[in-house]
């Protein structure tokens, strides 16, 4: 019988593993997974105790399109109630407490901001026509400067869509055209977030734990600790994967003719590096190649076919920001957000303060966050776009502040009063973390820069994740990384269930019709 190999841990694996399985005809003993962690889950992580502060890099929103990983999740019984799917405890959990946000932009002071008439002049709203209608390759080698005059990085759509989804000005227009063109459907509840869906827990608790779960059951091999560093090919026409390397103690292995190679070529979380509540984070490794990045340096020298990693990872400069996660013992902080956005715990959705130079944006989500979270502890998350530029109250970067530096910048902005700050000072946690590569995706590329899921002449190899390339759908989302899975395992077993189309807002007229009315709101 034929095995799969599947290079890395992330949610691109996991999700190929299970389409092997459910579409492929594959027994879970013919799977092998390599992740050179300790653990399976990929960015899709969350870590640490009550005691000394829990971690996670960062949190992955969704939304009713998410066709593939609903699909894929609709099969995996959930954490809490195995009689239930992941895929229903998440609608569950959004139908229990969806997200209707009402203090979106908060400005200095405590301010907050009425973004409905989103802040367009006449020129933004053609610009942003304009960027629609473009013809993808028309964009190759630009950034979203190109195509927006200086006002526009300044209205409150910018400021929503640029902390919602993480961009920066100088990103990919590529990626930014994509994401305007996929996510147009929720142009008007965009203010109150209210189509936004979240998992019950963080995505290791709500997505991870389960969907690894039922590999191990299974029988698939889950093989921590094990980096692969490079893939030998067979010489002839073609492509196809002969032995994986290993770094390290671990034995070569042979791959015969008929066995299947997925790969997960970079991590958009390479080299991040954890601070502590007293300590700012240490500075990254960003050496040229990251690790998690070699691997694809590697196979890529002398062809085209495999994309161009140093895109994407030679330039940490304009792919770095910083998380922060919050643990607190007391309820003083959730109790006071709750009253100024006048919302319950984990109904107020994201909060931008855009008068900070490091543009801070905190979300409190329902309680608990880690399903093993005491009832008395809450847990609070937030990220600022700026790491290098001082702060408004702490003079100095981001990335040069210990978590309880970052807790101060957050509470004076939101002029929290002086007793309650104190508290909530003195019975917080915070931990920050800075990521190099958190948005390489969004790197300004053309095409081809990212290989094809399954190169043309490929037998036996596929790329999943968030640097293969799958037309129309829009990276740093857990759907496209699910996406590349489901292609893969389809196209190199030329099976008839395909992953469904990705949807396309823009083509619906009623929704172009909703979305520039909403571009005109006064």
């Amino acid at each position: 019988m034929p095995k799969a190999h599947l290079v890395g841990g992330g949610i691109a694996a996991l999700s190929a593993a299970a389409f092997l399985i459910r579409d492929g005809g594959f027994a879970g003993d013919d799977i092998h997974l390599y992740e050179g962690q300790d653990e399976v889950g990929g960015s899709l992580d969350a870590g640490g105790t009550p005691e000394t502060g829990y971690t996670m890099r960062g949190g992955r929103m969704f939304e009713a399109q998410f066709r593939c990983t609903y699909d894929l999740l609709s099969g995996i019984p959930s954490l809490d109630d195995p009689s239930k799917s992941a895929t229903q405890d998440i609608l569950d959990s959004h139908e229990e407490s969806p997200w209707d946000d009402t203090a979106r932009l908060v400005r200095a002071g405590g301010e907050i901001r009425d973004g409905h008439a989103m802040g367009f002049s006449e020129r933004h709203r053609l610009e942003l026509v304009t960027c629609l209608a473009t013809p993808e390759r028309l964009l190759d080698g630009k950034r979203i400067t190109d195509c927006f005059d200086e006002g526009f990085f300044t209205t409150d759509f910018w400021y929503m869509w640029c902390t919602t989804f993480a961009f920066e000005p100088w990103h990919s227009a590529i990626e930014f055209r994509r994401y305007l063109r996929r996510f147009i459907h929720l142009f008007p509840e965009f203010e109150s977030m209210s189509g936004i869906h979240r998992t019950r827990y963080n995505q290791y608790d709500s997505i991870v734990r389960p969907l690894s779960a039922w590999l191990q059951e299974q029988g698939v091999h889950l093989h921590t600790g094990h980096l692969v560093a490079d893939l030998a090919f067979r010489h002839g026409p073609g492509t196809s994967v002969e032995r994986i390397n290993f770094l390290g103690a671990h034995d070569d292995i042979p791959v015969a003719e008929d066995d299947l190679v997925f790969v997960t070529n970079g991590s958009m979380t390479a080299d991040s590096v954890l601070g502590s509540h007293t300590a700012p984070p240490a500075s990254p490794r960003t050496s040229r190649d990251p690790e998690s990045f070699l691997l694809w340096h590697r196979i890529s020298r002398g062809r085209d076919d495999f994309g161009h990693p140093a895109v994407f990872d030679h330039h940490p400069a304009e792919s770095t920001w910083e998380s922060f996660t919050v643990t607190a013992e007391d309820p003083a902080f959730v109790d006071w957000m709750a009253k100024f956005t006048g919302r319950p715990t984990g109904r107020g959705g994201l909060l931008t303060l855009t008068d900070s130079p490091w543009l801070l944006t905190i979300v409190v989500n329902r309680q608990p966050v880690y399903q093993q979270q005491p009832e008395d502890v809450s847990v609070w998350w937030g990220y600022g776009l700026f790491p290098d530029r001082p702060g408004t109250f702490v003079r100095k970067p981001m990335r040069e502040c210990s978590g309880a530096e970052i807790l101060q910048e957050v509470l004076r902005h939101l002029t929290v009063d002086p007793a309650t700050a104190e508290r909530v000072a003195g019975t917080s946690t915070v931990i920050p973390c800075l990521m190099p590569y958190i948005t390489s995706q969004f790197l300004v590329r053309s095409h081809g820069d990212r290989p094809q899921v399954v190169p043309k002449g490929s037998a036996n190899l596929a790329f999943i994740g968030q640097y293969a390339e799958v037309p129309d759908d829009v990276v740093f989302t857990v759907e496209y990384s699910v996406r590349t899975a489901w292609t893969a395992v389809a196209q190199l077993l030329d099976l008839d269930r395909r992953p469904p189309a990705v949807y396309k807002g823009h083509h619906d007229p009623h929704v172009l019709a909703e979305a520039l009315h909403t571009m005109h709101r006064e």
